[in-house]
């Protein structure tokens, strides 16, 4: 522990071992700590379910009806991967893939006037949907038609639309699309969670949708992928990736100071040694009086002995609730996991936000936390938490942001690619 390193990283949530991957197959010297005695921080997969109701701090222990407690996986920060997104070529990239085995999610839903529909999939689910109407229906095809022809760097795909200047709402009048369509297509395909996106120009939202084609173009059944065993196996893997190109992990790890010298971080102190660093990475908990609270989430994560009313008795989905359906400020979201994917007992199934009847549900508001500085002057970079969101986009934005400012060139995907000989021996196989 008593050695320079280039960077030291603290806390194994996703964000920072993602980041201590990248940096040990770039050459860099990398020491990754934690304080727990399991990976993951607050993005971490809880087994066995004993340890989530000891979490929750709830006084009995679960019944048989809810099987054994190592069947169980449950998510704390419940997301799903869009399966064209920055994370899926982050994984394909650094070959993370190989220690982790996906599922489609079966589907994607949408809350309108008390009831529950599924996004269409296909033009043929679209033709057949009660989303809309039949003429909704064609001029919603041709905003599509328009979405999908787009480039930014081909000025005769725009139609008359400036990406930079023309804001959404004006993109949304130019195609007649009405209210209904306009709350599906800003929450469900571009998965806004609020209505601000309307006034700003409208290039971040054609990409959303495209990004939305895209991933559901690969696999048919929806955007989305879920990895077997649950989103606790992400973290793991880059961590397995770092260590392969030399990264050290040392868990159950108590950090007592971060180690400043004339503003700039110089090392991390733990047991009474100092292990020296050039920059460090960190979680906003390592570093309280470096963040900002900017906000809350609460999430709810139940467990019920049925598939949610009205999904075609899918074994995993997403439904959003626009906020507009039920007067609200921000977006309901609810994801659903089950037994199909190694996380919850035969059977059984995981839903995040409450919905009746439950077996059992389990309450968490966390605090939202955002660096105060950039870190170009004291070098250290934390990151911010975990939205509100049920995809990694944010996430990975976040982790190309935390990369410029360490290194000060542009995130490029190609930097993340394996070297040809791999030490340990895993090299092209």
């Amino acid at each position: 522990m008593d050695e320079e390193y280039d960077v030291i990283v603290l806390g194994t949530g996703l964000t920072e071992c993602i980041l201590s991957g990248i940096m040990s197959v770039n050459g860099k010297k990398v020491l990754h700590m934690d304080r727990n005695p399991y990976y993951g921080g607050e993005s971490s997969s809880i087994t066995p379910l004993e340890e989530l109701y000891k979490r929750f701090s709830l006084p009995e222990s679960p019944p048989e009806s809810m099987g054994r407690g190592r069947d169980w996986n449950v998510d704390l920060i419940p997301k799903f991967l869009m399966a064209n997104g920055q994370l899926v070529k982050m994984l394909l990239y650094t070959e993370v893939t190989r220690y982790l085995d996906f599922k489609v999610v079966e589907g994607s839903f949408v809350y309108k006037g008390g009831k529950i529909y599924k996004v269409p999939s296909t033009e043929t689910e679209a033709l057949a949907s009660n989303l809309m109407g039949m003429f909704e229906k064609r001029r919603f095809r041709k905003f599509l038609v328009f979405v999908a022809n787009f480039d930014e760097n081909d000025p005769k795909t725009f139609e008359g639309v400036d990406p930079k200047t023309t804001d959404m709402r004006e993109v949304y009048k130019k195609f007649d699309l009405g209210q209904d369509v306009i709350d599906f297509t800003g929450h469900a395909l571009a998965l806004y969670r609020t209505d601000d996106y309307l006034d700003v120009p409208c290039l971040e939202t054609i990409n959303r949708i495209k990004l939305y084609s895209e991933s559901l173009a690969r696999y048919g059944k929806s955007p989305y992928l879920y990895p077997l065993y649950g989103l606790g196996e992400l973290p793991q893997g880059f961590a397995r990736l770092s260590a392969i190109y030399g990264g050290t992990y040392m868990l159950n790890k108590p950090v007592e100071e971060i180690v400043m010298e004339d503003g700039h971080v110089v090392g991390v102190k733990s047991e009474g040694e100092v292990a020296r660093c050039k920059q460090l990475i960190c979680d906003p908990s390592y570093i309280p009086d470096r963040v900002r609270k900017a906000g809350q989430v609460i999430r709810v994560i139940c467990v019920l002995s049925h598939p949610i009313k009205n999904t075609n008795d899918a074994n995993s989905c997403q439904i959003i609730i626009p906020q507009n359906q039920v007067n609200r400020n921000s977006d309901i979201y609810v994801c659903m996991i089950s037994y199909a994917h190694n996380v919850a007992a035969q059977g059984k199934y995981i839903a995040i936000i409450s919905t009746t009847p439950i077996d059992q549900k389990f309450v968490a508001i966390s605090d939202l936390y955002e660096p105060t500085d950039d870190g170009t002057e004291s070098q250290v970079f934390a990151s911010s938490s975990y939205d509100a969101t049920t995809h990694f986009e944010t996430t990975c934005n976040d982790i190309k942001d935390i990369y410029k400012r360490m290194t000060g060139s542009d995130f490029d995907f190609e930097n993340m690619k394996r070297k040809q000989n791999d030490v340990f021996g895993e090299d092209e196989q």
